[in-house]
């Protein structure tokens, strides 16, 4: 055999282990860099945890570990903890607690971040309350991690929140699904940037606070945010300080709620005082008003007589003595009488408050629309205060 063939074969024998051997070096390098990034994620996220506990939320993990290899990473965290200080003009200190939170990302675009919730949760405020929070199903997608957001979401299936009472669970909320999204419209996050927010509910409902909510209803909330001065992380009311400083609003860019016949659409803008409280003014126009009057309780109000302090919130300077003295007239002259006003004062309080607007057609029904105001934390319907919002700071 000549020596011409035997080189050659020495060099197509050669060629056999050149593939095996340029992809075992890939697979190292690939392991090597896979290693290298997880290690750089985990001292990423210990940085984004310490720059949130100077803001007041502190999250904490019992056991994290890191996995996805080998093209994703995922970050697990068992027994897991949220406490927000700080976070509200009372400041009231609330805990949440959780058993399970994953945290993935795909090693081609680390700047997604997907997470997902295992219910339940467990929530304790600084007043001793507890509630307990469940859902179906949990997760949130936030981009242009790991330095400031650019757009986050968070959606929760059949969530339901139930207070702790000893041994009991009184029902407290409920919806068929809720979701949350913010993304940056306009400006940067470090100078002057402005805040997109949708929020959508379908079938929620809350219970033991007022008749109305308690019915399900569906809400689709749209609303801008101006006057940030940026969205390095910090405490809430300090955010709504800088928002009042600079003349920033909220403006209700869209919103509609639907509770069966009653639909209610509103759009205007909110600003806030040198208190902290709301200002501003919504342009309302509902349908199905009727509806809402005898789930108001004003019957049931006048049956046991008017409590100055509810006189005081819906007709300022009308005195309670004087609203009985009068029914208890009415009985007297004519038997029956006062009871015949009761029973009908929610069709004058309909057509009183119908007064306050202007005939319109929404969704091819009739409607009403009129202002509801707000100043300096007063809700206000024309002349009557319909309810208050504690300050934001």
């Amino acid at each position: 055999m000549s020596d011409m063939n035997l080189a050659a074969r020495r060099r197509s024998r050669w060629g056999l282990f050149i593939a095996p051997v340029l992809l075992l070096v890939a697979a190292l390098a690939w392991s090597g860099f896979w290693f290298y990034a997880a290690s750089k994620a985990e001292v990423a996220a210990d940085a984004w945890r310490a720059r949130e506990a100077k803001a007041g939320r502190v999250y904490e993990c019992a056991r994290r570990s890191i996995a996805g290899f080998p093209f994703r990473f995922e970050v697990r965290c068992e027994g897991a903890s949220v406490s927000l200080v700080s976070q509200t003009a009372a400041s009231t200190a609330l805990t949440a607690r959780l058993d399970d939170i994953l945290v993935v990302a795909q090693v081609y675009d680390p700047r997604l971040v997907i997470a997902e919730f295992k219910a339940p949760a467990t929530l304790s405020d600084s007043t001793k309350q507890s509630f307990i929070v469940n859902w179906s199903r949990g997760r949130s997608s936030v981009v242009g991690l790991p330095t400031v957001p650019e757009r986050a979401s968070i959606v929760f299936d059949d969530p339901a929140i139930d207070r702790v009472e000893g041994s009991m669970k009184v029902p407290l909320a409920r919806a068929r699904k809720v979701e949350l999204q913010g993304r940056l419209a306009e400006g940067s996050p470090s100078d002057r940037p402005v805040i997109e927010t949708v929020l959508q509910i379908a079938q929620g409902g809350v219970q033991g606070t007022h008749p109305v909510l308690a019915q399900a209803f569906d809400a689709d909330i749209r609303a801008k945010v101006t006057g940030l001065s940026d969205l390095v992380p910090k405490p809430w009311p300090q955010r709504f300080r800088e928002i009042q400083a600079a003349g920033g609003h909220i403006e209700i860019l869209q919103s509609r709620i639907q509770q069966g016949d009653l639909i209610v659409v509103a759009a205007g803008t909110l600003g806030l005082s040198a208190g902290g409280r709301l200002d501003g003014e919504l342009q309302m126009t509902v349908t199905g008003m009727e509806r809402v009057i005898p789930a108001l309780g004003i019957e049931k109000m006048l049956e046991e007589g008017v409590p100055q302090s509810t006189l005081d919130r819906v007709a300022p300077g009308v005195k309670t003595q004087d609203i009985n003295n009068l029914l208890g007239a009415l009985d007297r002259a004519i038997p029956g009488l006062g009871k015949v006003v009761k029973q009908n004062a929610n069709v004058g309080v309909a057509a009183g408050i119908n007064a306050l607007g202007t005939e319109a057609v929404l969704e091819g029904r009739k409607a009403r629309s009129f202002p509801l105001r707000f100043a300096d934390g007063a809700v206000l319907l024309g002349p009557l205060k319909v309810g208050h919002i504690p300050p934001l700071f």
